[in-house]
């Protein structure tokens, strides 16, 4: 299968270990003096080892690799003890991976082990819970992302954990309203297809399915595109029109692996954060449509009910169809 997983330039290494003392998973080992990832199944090409290389030698990639095997790392780990057990499984939680986590802890009790705190996938009580900002970073509109390699966090702030560019964050978008608010979302009785202040309207970070977390601050109680891959490129008032005043989600029905992931977070963001409305962004090819059919299928086993709004994007000139 075609899934991300991590690179290691072994012109770059220096074989300081870093890396393999920071990776969750123990895929990674120093052998003749270089890094290396000892095996695809046990990479799940979150990053987490991109902030530990001082070097820039890791880099996350696209290619043809065996599945990831959270079974197989629960029993490579489990020799080093709870701690190890309990960082992995929170380097879990923290990129909102409850698939992985499922079976993690599903490994962990057919072994007879319980690490406290991960006895389900749910997190914990809000009276045990870290406060709400922790691990997220709010940026205001243009500052530059300069978090590609380590850096030590300032008194006061929270170090992240995985890789820097997966980092959730919010931040006012550049074509916000004068006074700073949020812009209310769009409706489709109100969108008249102008393209009047061609600013992003883009308001967080990260935005692939794969790579957030449902449970960010940012997308409590806040209304919800998500949009097939192709869509922004096919609208050209994508910002405007589809965008503006909703957090985004982006995936591909038709390339992506791991669907039964995507289907976990839509529900998280359902349930416990707790979002005011989904529009489904589709376009007007017969293969996106599994795009919402992934999030009908997600929000059956919901135990929320939130408004669906379907819109698709015609292929020839950007239109907009809301059914």
């Amino acid at each position: 299968m075609k899934r991300t997983v991590i690179e290691i330039d072994e012109v770059l290494c220096d074989g300081c270990g870093l890396c393999a003392s920071g990776c969750h998973e123990s895929a990674i080992q120093i052998i003749e003096g270089k890094a290396r990832l000892v095996g695809d199944s046990l990479c799940d090409g979150l990053g987490a080892c991109i902030g530990e290389c001082p070097q820039g030698a890791i880099t996350v990639i696209e290619r043809e690799a065996e599945e990831y095997d959270e079974a197989s790392v629960i029993e490579r780990i489990a020799p080093q003890g709870q701690a190890t057990i309990a960082a992995h499984l929170s380097h879990l939680r923290e990129h909102g991976q409850d698939t992985w986590l499922g079976q993690g802890i599903a490994a962990l009790k057919a072994r007879g082990v319980v690490i406290p705190g991960f006895e389900t996938t749910h997190k914990p009580k809000p009276a045990d819970a870290p406060s709400a900002g922790a691990g997220f970073s709010a940026m205001g509109a243009g500052q530059p992302l300069t978090l590609l390699s380590k850096q030590a966090a300032a008194p006061g702030q929270h170090s992240y954990p995985g890789c820097p560019g997966s980092m959730a964050r919010s931040f006012p978008s550049a074509g916000g309203t004068a006074s700073g608010t949020r812009a209310q979302a769009v409706s489709p009785a109100t969108h008249a297809g102008g393209a009047a202040g061609m600013g992003s309207r883009l308001e967080q970070w990260p935005v692939q399915l794969h790579l957030i977390n449902p449970r960010a601050p940012y997308f409590r109680g806040a209304d919800i595109l998500i949009a097939a891959d192709c869509t922004a490129f096919a609208c050209g008032a994508f910002h405007q029109a589809l965008l503006a005043g909703r957090r985004l989600v982006i995936a591909c029905p038709k390339l992506d692996s791991g669907k039964e992931i995507y289907a976990d977070k839509i529900r998280a963001l359902v349930e416990e954060s707790e979002v005011a409305s989904i529009t489904v962004a589709i376009m007007d090819v017969p293969c996106c449509g599994g795009l919402k059919r992934l999030v009908d299928g997600a929000l059956a086993g919901a135990g929320r009910v939130v408004p669906v709004n379907t819109v698709v994007v015609s292929s020839q000139g950007g239109s907009l169809t809301w059914l």
